[in-house]
This record gives C-alpha cells, structure tokens and sequence, in this order.
C-alpha cells in the first residue's frame, strides 16, 4: 500500500514529453477555437474553422476519422479575421450529439449516428456561441456570448424540444465572458469573468443554478484575468489567467468552490485562455499562448498547486487543450502561423 501512495504521488507529479503530432486534412489549419475529449469513446472533437467543421479525432490512435457540420469559417473584417463573427467555437459533447457555436449566434446541434446537424438553437445575439458545458444531472446546456455587450450566457434544456431555462446577463462584466465549466459536487455552473466594473485586476467567478437559469453569487479574484475554468479534485477549480506580466504578474490561480477562496497561485505561469484537467496524471493544463518569455503549455500538479513543467510551443496561437483520462495524453492545437506547424500536438507523461 505504502508503495501504491508513493507510485501515485510520483504519478501526479510526472513531467510531460511531445510524443508527436497530428496532420489536420484539407485547409491549412490557420484558425481554430475550441477542443474537447469524449472519455467514454475515446474521440477528440476539434473546432477547426479553416475547414468551417468539427474534426473527429481517435485518441487512442491519434488519426483524423470525419469532419461533421457546416459553420460560417473565418468571418473577415477590414481584410483581418473577425474573431468575434467566425465558428465553429466551443464545442462539447452532449448524450450523443455535438452542440457547438457559431459566429452567428447559433448553436448547431449535431447526431454523431448520422452526422447531420438537426437543430440550429439562436441564443438571440449578433456575435459568437463561444465557449459552453453539460449538466449531466439535469440534462441541461450553457453557452457564453462573450462578444456581446454585455455578455451573456444562455442556459437550454438538452431534451426534446430544446426549452431555453434563462440568459444571464454580466452587466458588471467589462471584458467578456470565457469558459464554463460544470461542478458535480454542488451540480452548479460556473462562469470565467476576466474583468469587473473596468477594473482589469478584478475579475470573477459567476455561479449559475442550470434548474431556474439563474446567477446564484458572483466570487470575485484579484491578479487574474480569468478566462479558462477547469474543476479538478474536490471542490478545486483551476482559473486560466490572462495576466500575462504587463498589468499583473504573470500566474495561474486556483480557487476553492466552497468556500469561494483562492487556495493556491502558481507563480511565473499566465497568459492563459482555455484549461484543462485530467485526473490519471493529477495534473491542470493550462494553454498559455501569451505567457511571458513565449508560449507553453503549463503543467500543475492538482494535488500540491505547484508547477511541474513549461513546455515551450512556438508561435500557432496555443490557446486550446484537452486531455484522455484513457491514455493521459494531452492535446494541444497549434495554427500554421507566426511559426506553428498547423497540427495538434500530442504530450503525454514521461514512463
């Protein structure tokens, strides 16, 4: 037993290594959103918008397999992509469909039996469904309009029909609203604010009841930026810092659900959107595309909050990551530009 302690400590701690890339078919992969993992099936869903789609992946042999829905791609503005209008963006798995946003405040729901988009849900904006998250329990959707102003998110029953619970509005939100992310312990949703009241060192953390649609408290957290939000052990979440040493000190921090206070800040870490948490390493990945010094893919241990590792990646816009709780790989797109390769790198943890 006291060997089995010790091999998981070790485990959790273990440093990650590049162990190769993916080829994405079709368009250079210029321009991506979000990325997420089907533990159960072993597939890794990839809002690709270079190729207007969601790219299927197998995790388990790292191949492309399909490419399913039709999004509007890259939207342009004054000759540069319009960010804000482009799709597809956040991307989860839901029973057995893909729901995912578009640039035209739209998500499209998709039958992964038949590959064919069978509903498309307005959430009643003019800019980007952008990142979202499943209430198993409750069979309940939210989605963030983070462009809007203000943002919102959107809160939709999963079952027939399609029955929109409630929107929230941040009206105290000044810079957006980033990723959800769903809480079994307390069955809530909670909301990545970066910043509040125009204060860029105040930022929170919206709590969201998914039964009534509506915003329960907002906590709050200095010297952060929030945009990714990740639930690890416990009641633990991890907060992908935008602070990325100009205004506030580069770090991630970690809070606490239920007691609402930050329990860890890792330091010399930040410049991150979207985080990620897989529980066979023990580890929170954040995709740090402006940390300082260039960006990586940070690496935290979950158990002690303390950092493991930095993993350089040059240039291609790092802002997505997903994991296999099967395999313990980690998935990082890359976008062929300002010198990335236009794949998805693959890390997995040191044997």
């Amino acid at each position: 037993m006291l060997a089995a302690c010790v091999l998981a400590d070790v485990a959790s701690a273990a440093e990650l290594k590049q162990v190769g890339t993916i080829e994405v078919p079709g368009e250079k992969l210029t321009n991506f959103d979000i990325s997420f993992v089907d533990q159960h099936a072993g597939r890794y869903y990839f809002a690709d918008r270079s190729n207007k789609a969601i790219d299927i992946f197998d995790t388990k042999t790292d191949r492309y397999l399909d490419r399913v829905g039709s999004f509007v791609g890259i939207a342009m503005k004054e000759g540069k992509p319009d960010n804000d209008r482009s799709g597809p963006d956040g991307v989860v798995l839901v029973n057995k469909e893909i729901w995912a946003g578009d640039g035209d405040s739209t998500i499209k729901v998709i039958d992964l039996a038949t590959k064919k988009t069978t509903a498309t849900i307005s959430t009643g904006g003019a800019t980007r469904v952008d990142e979202m998250a499943f209430d198993p329990k409750d069979q309940v959707w939210i989605g963030v309009n983070n462009a809007e102003d203000p943002p919102f998110a959107t809160i939709i029953s999963t079952k027939p029909g399609h029955r929109i619970i409630g929107k929230v509005a941040f009206s105290d939100a000044t810079d957006g609203a980033e990723q959800p992310a769903y809480n079994p312990h307390d069955g809530k949703f909670y909301v990545a604010i970066p910043e509040l009241g125009k204060d860029p060192k105040k930022g929170g953390v919206a709590v969201i009841d998914p039964r009534s649609g509506k915003l329960i408290r907002m906590l709050t957290v200095d010297n952060c930026h929030p945009a990714g939000l990740a639930f690890g052990p416990g009641d633990n979440f991890v907060l992908g810092c935008n602070a990325d040493g100009k205004d506030m000190p580069a770090a991630t921090t970690i809070m606490n659900a239920k007691t609402g206070a930050v329990v860890a800040v890792v330091p010399d870490l930040g410049g991150a959107d979207m985080v990620n948490y897989n529980a066979k390493n023990g580890q929170y990945y954040t995709a740090s595309r402006t940390n300082p010094g260039g960006p990586v893919l940070g690496v935290i241990d979950a158990k002690t909050n303390k950092l493991v590792q930095k993993i350089a990646i040059t240039g291609g816009n790092p802002h997505s990551v997903t994991s296999s709780e099967a395999s313990g790989r980690v998935f990082v797109p890359v976008a062929a530009m300002g010198g990335g390769d236009g794949t998805i790198h693959v890390y997995a943890p040191l044997s």
